[in-house]
């Protein structure tokens, strides 16, 4: 081969590696979200991620927060990760295992605890300790919201202190409305623009949600919930107090989601029992751009559904999710 040949193929070798880039870097994250979402479906029975990485790095960054990273390289994508009801708070054994499997995905994550959830309240406070993470964090983070953690992940998200540095939000199974996450927990029912539906709802559970929340909910809402007759409670929830409403609309994602600046990603599972999936169509009604709504049948609630890994569709529409938040700019 000639010589000037030989140097026209060298100087077009960089060019090549160029262009070749961002299909290699876009066939990791494919990789990478297929491993992160076969292990997480599975409850870490398919351990397909664990298998392919190593063991993340784990520290604290204060007393309530604590930070796992890749072991592979100093750096990794930030993300603050929002617990939702957890006694145990960043120590929840779930959680914990979350962010393991987040860190081996290329995530730099933050795990701060959050008061009110530790204790099954819901405060608007709550957001506090995600606003501290989110301005420690390097660069713009991503934020991932579990159940009611949404709450306190969309209040933070829009906080003009730090919403610029959010990159993306991403919930999972996260709720809209305080007030209609109320009435479902008292009467198990739910509706939004022609869809409802009925979950029976434990007695046990829902006085447990009325003492921990007690100012949400007046001796009306207590004495209906007791009698067991779902008219009386809604007809109690209708004459709350205007300062209890106004705590309850404080607790609201819908009240503040239009200050958010980043994409929304909203991922609910159809059968979820906890919070219906309606609270997701709720949500991303109040800001329509840039939010999508990933509705599956293969997650419960925060978890995958026994039985339900076999829904091709669904498994595309989630694999999907979890590319965006892996492959996100």
């Amino acid at each position: 081969m000639r010589q000037p040949q030989v140097a026209a193929r060298l100087t077009a070798l960089p060019a090549a590696l160029v262009l070749a880039a961002p299909v290699v870097l876009a066939a990791r994250a494919l990789l990478v979200s297929a491993a992160f979402l076969a292990e997480f479906l599975s409850d870490g029975s398919l351990s397909t991620l664990t298998a392919l990485t190593p063991e993340p790095l784990v520290s604290s960054l204060d007393a309530a927060t604590d930070r796992y990273r890749p072991a592979t390289f100093s750096g990794g994508a930030p993300l603050v990760l929002v617990h939702g009801l957890a006694p145990a708070g960043k120590d929840d054994v779930r959680l914990r295992r979350a962010a393991r499997l987040l860190a081996r995905a290329g995530f730099d994550v933050a795990v701060p605890t959050i008061p009110g959830l530790t204790h099954g309240r819901l405060r608007p406070d709550d957001a506090r300790p995600v606003v501290a993470a989110l301005a420690t964090r390097p660069g713009r983070a991503r934020i991932v919201g579990v159940s009611v953690g949404a709450a306190p992940a969309f209040l933070a998200a829009a906080d003009p202190a730090v919403r610029e540095r959010v990159r993306l939000v991403l919930a999972l199974g996260g709720y809209a409305s305080a007030l209609e996450l109320i009435r479902f927990h008292l009467t198990g029912d739910y509706a939004w623009q022609g869809r409802r539906g009925h979950v029976p709802r434990d007695p046990v559970l829902a006085r447990a949600v009325i003492e921990a929340n007690a100012e949400l909910a007046g001796p009306e809402v207590r004495a209906a919930l007791a009698a067991g007759d779902a008219a009386r409670v809604e007809a109690a929830l209708a004459a709350l107090p205007a300062a209890t409403q106004e705590l309850i609309g404080s607790l609201s994602p819908e009240r503040v989601v239009r200050d958010v600046r980043a994409p929304i990603l909203l991922v609910h599972g159809r059968d979820d029992p906890a919070v219906p999936y309606t609270e997701s169509l709720r949500l991303a009604a109040a800001r329509p751009a840039q939010t999508r709504v990933v509705l599956v049948g293969v997650v419960g609630h925060v978890e995958g559904a026994t039985g339900r890994l076999g829904a091709a569709a669904d498994l595309l529409r989630l694999l999907g999710a979890v590319y965006t938040l892996v492959a996100v700019d």
